[in-house]
């Protein structure tokens, strides 16, 4: 690495989308995923795919009782 970099022609916001998909780490107990990572394998569907169905349900109902 160099002790010094010039931005002097550098563009601020040039790579910036404020529409960009973020992706989160979200941190599974073990036995949590485990349990989940079976579910999802019996239903032929991928494991981020069953937890985004549950959590939507788990908002619904959240939402319906506001």
């Amino acid at each position: 690495m160099r002790d010094e970099y010039d931005f002097s022609k550098g563009e601020r916001g040039k790579f910036f989308n404020p529409n960009a998909k973020k992706n989160l780490p979200v941190y599974l107990d073990a036995e949590v995923l485990d349990y989940f990572a079976e579910k999802a394998k019996a239903k032929g569907v991928e494991l981020n795919a069953l937890v985004n169905d549950l959590l939507k349900k788990d908002i619904a109902l959240i939402e319906e009782v506001k």
